[in-house]
């Protein structure tokens, strides 16, 4: 499997491999500084998601989308008065408020304790892992000693995020760009077992798929018919659907069984399993879950990497919304 792309996964793990000693990253970091530092984010973390639990998806895809652009740095978490910071992109409009509220809530609690010490953005790293474990999924471990970016502009986000409509290829294309495997790519893409998406996001399935066929004929019929009456012509803008609809608040290995059963939500789900190239891969984490439990994490652990700032690069900010000066 993955035969075309074996020469780059390769030189990907070498290069992966060298940065992860490189990077200023570890477990560790705040040992002496806050050595409570992952005690007091669960604990805010666990408050928040007993208020709801859109905090799960909204705290995780915030991770994702902050990692995504500019490197994971918290540049997504900055507000602007002129509406032209990176949350304000037309691709992080959707963004859940729960998402930065769990960050925030958990930087005040940290900073009570630990003042001026810990990053805003390694409090959304071990914020992101902590929703995935309260909600059934696996426990790794979170490296820390990321600072907080001092650049957040909308303009810098297009074309660095994936988007539902995605074939295979342009999903390979997109990870390989930020030094993520296609097998990241596909655990990564795990995280779908939880959250919801508003109807406008993959209504093109239902009604207009091409100039033949209305409906994808990729999705399972009854599936589609289900779809068609939570999300009808003209909806609401606000109405949304669970991306996994038989476990939708418990992160498992559903959403791989849902691809093969035809229920992906989005083409870049679906496409996982049409495409012959990741089918092996979606039918072995369908199969057991243990494997794809182990795959998420280390793909996690390789996202987190991506374009941190650490020594004197960056800042630690005082609010996350906010750069210091």
């Amino acid at each position: 499997m993955w035969n075309l792309w074996l020469p780059w996964l390769l030189l990907s793990a070498v290069w992966m491999a060298a940065a992860s000693g490189e990077d200023g990253l570890r477990p560790d970091f705040y040992g002496s500084a806050c050595p409570n530092v992952e005690a007091i984010v669960r604990d805010a973390v666990r408050r928040k998601l007993n208020q709801t639990v859109v905090t799960v998806p909204a705290t995780l895809r915030l991770f994702f989308h902050d990692c995504f652009v500019q490197g994971c740095d918290a540049s997504v978490m900055i507000a602007s008065a002129r509406d032209d910071a990176e949350k304000d992109a037309p691709d992080n409009l959707s963004l859940a408020g729960d998402g930065f509220d769990t960050v925030i809530k958990a930087k005040q609690a940290v900073e009570a304790q630990c003042p001026g010490v810990v990053s805003c953005a390694d409090i959304l790293a071990i914020a992101a892992r902590d929703v995935v474990v309260l909600s059934g999924g696996p426990k790794f471990t979170v490296e820390l000693g990321r600072r907080d970016g001092l650049v957040s502009q909308a303009a810098l986000v297009a074309d660095h995020l994936p988007g539902s409509d995605f074939n295979l290829d342009r999903l390979v294309s997109l990870f390989r760009l930020n030094n993520l495997t296609a097998s990241d790519m596909i655990a990564l893409s795990g995280a779908h077992t939880v959250g919801f998406s508003h109807c406008h996001r993959f209504s093109s399935r239902l009604y207009a798929f091409n100039s033949t066929t209305a409906v994808d004929p990729s999705l399972n019929a009854t599936y589609a018919k289900a779809l068609m009456r939570a999300c009808p012509r003209n909806v609401d803008p606000t109405i949304a659907v669970n991306m996994d609809l038989y476990t939708p608040v418990t992160f498992d290995n559903v959403y791989y069984r849902n691809l093969i059963n035809g229920e992906g939500l989005f083409t870049s789900d679906e496409v996982l399993f049409t495409d012959i190239r990741s089918r092996p891969t979606v039918e072995q984490f369908a199969a057991d879950q243990a494997a794809f439990f182990g795959a998420f994490s280390s793909a996690m652990l390789r996202l987190g990497r991506l374009g941190v700032k650490t020594g004197s690069q960056g800042e630690i900010r005082r609010d996350c919304t906010a750069f210091n000066n």
